[in-house]
């Protein structure tokens, strides 16, 4: 099974967070990042790792678009 290209940046965006954690600089898409960056990159992680939810949903053909309705 081949990974696509949002599990791909998921994993780096992980990587990237492991790294500056351990109190490495890490080089992502032509800046350097340090522990200042920490919230900036957990927000990448975050972004990519909805959109890769929900491009597994749509392969199992699920609709993530839905509301829920709580009626007493």
């Amino acid at each position: 099974m081949a990974i696509s290209k949002t599990q791909q940046m998921v994993e780096r965006y992980y990587e990237a967070e492991m790294a500056v954690l351990d109190g490495k600089a890490v080089q992502f898409g032509g800046r350097t990042l340090t522990m200042e960056s920490l919230k900036e990159i957990r927000a990448g992680r975050e972004y990519w790792e909805k959109r890769l939810s929900a491009e597994q949903a749509q392969a199992k053909g699920l609709n993530l678009h839905y509301s829920l309705a709580e009626f007493k």
